[in-house]
């Protein structure tokens, strides 16, 4: 069964997000991703290049869609990159977990808290009560509500954007996005 609409954005970005760049930002690229996906370990680097080319003119938010079927840490990982947001180390934390994508077990978790310079007593009481569980699960829904169903999901200034055969096309979405 086709759909006749493409994906939108089903939960719009709100102050619980976490965002680099400016509100005031012409074009707003959100991203579902997972700390244990290869595919997302390919699209980090590419995502900084397109803030680092774009800067003010974009907005980036990141929300978790770890894929605990195949990802088996990704959820615990995501876990850990909120706990670090309360800290006000979301944005640290995240590019230490990708960085090391093939090391993301709680030991691993744990020595990454420790490189951000997180409060660890707040930390490992934190992760083990799962107090961040919900919000992880919170991003999962509004992906699913949105049409997510494999990671990276993309979406431009609320548009789904595929990426499925290469970033080239957020590229030219953002371009586009600009342009208008």
């Amino acid at each position: 069964m086709q759909r006749s609409q493409p994906f939108t954005l089903a939960v719009p970005v709100n102050h619980t997000d976490h965002v680099l760049g400016p509100a005031s930002a012409k074009v707003t690229v959100v991203e579902y991703g997972d700390f244990e996906c290869p595919s997302c370990g390919q699209a980090y680097p590419a995502v900084k290049m397109l803030l680092k080319r774009f800067g003010e003119r974009v907005r980036f938010v990141y929300r978790h869609f770890p894929l605990v079927e195949v990802h088996p840490h990704a959820e615990f990982a995501a876990e850990a990159a909120e706990a670090a947001g309360t800290q006000h180390k979301f944005w640290p934390m995240h590019d230490l977990l990708f960085e090391h994508q093939q090391h993301l077990k709680a030991n691993n978790l744990r020595q990454y808290a420790l490189q951000a310079e997180l409060d660890l007593d707040r930390y490992d009481y934190e992760m083990k009560e799962h107090l961040y569980l919900q919000r992880v699960h919170e991003h999962i829904d509004g992906g699913a509500k949105s049409g997510v169903r494999s990671t990276p999901g993309f979406f431009v200034n609320g548009a789904v954007e595929d990426v499925s055969f290469g970033l080239e096309r957020l590229y030219k979405a953002v371009e586009a996005a600009l342009g208008k």
